[in-house]
């Protein structure tokens, strides 16, 4: 949060820390830490999209490892208002934002009302979700 602050970035508010377990390719390591934080910009999408990219980096990721593997810090872009983006290096709303447990529940932690551009009400989403993908509350940022 702070390196997007000293970017220019506005944070206005952080959800709860979630642990969450391993979802994609890889499901043989720790457990992740994840949260949603919700910000005001300036940037243009894909301006924003190299700051994060930057400070994974200033955090001590790597660039060019295993997709979905293990990584100190993984910073993506889910929603920017009602925008709809598709880049060959950006596409929002995030592709995976309505099937994945640990995208859907800290962003409702932030407004409960969110939906997609096109309407699609995240609550939804979350509800047909059904089992699996477990998602626990570990405290707050």
């Amino acid at each position: 949060m702070a390196a997007l602050r000293e970017h220019g970035v506005e944070v206005e508010a952080i959800s709860s820390l979630y642990e969450t377990e391993p979802v994609g390719e890889i499901l043989d390591q720790p457990d992740f830490l994840n949260a949603a934080v919700r910000v005001r910009t300036e940037l243009e999408p894909e301006a924003l999209l190299d700051l994060c990219k930057a400070i994974e980096v200033e955090q001590g990721r790597m660039l060019g490892g295993q997709r979905h593997g293990p990584r100190p810090l993984d910073v993506d872009l889910l929603l920017l208002g009602d925008l709809e983006v598709e880049t060959e290096r950006l596409t929002l709303p995030h592709p995976q934002v309505l099937s994945r447990r640990f995208v859907l529940e800290p962003l409702l932690e932030l407004d409960p009302e969110l939906a997609l551009p096109g309407g699609t009400r995240l609550a939804e989403a979350l509800a047909g979700l059904g089992e699996g993908q477990r998602v626990e509350r570990a405290g707050w940022l």
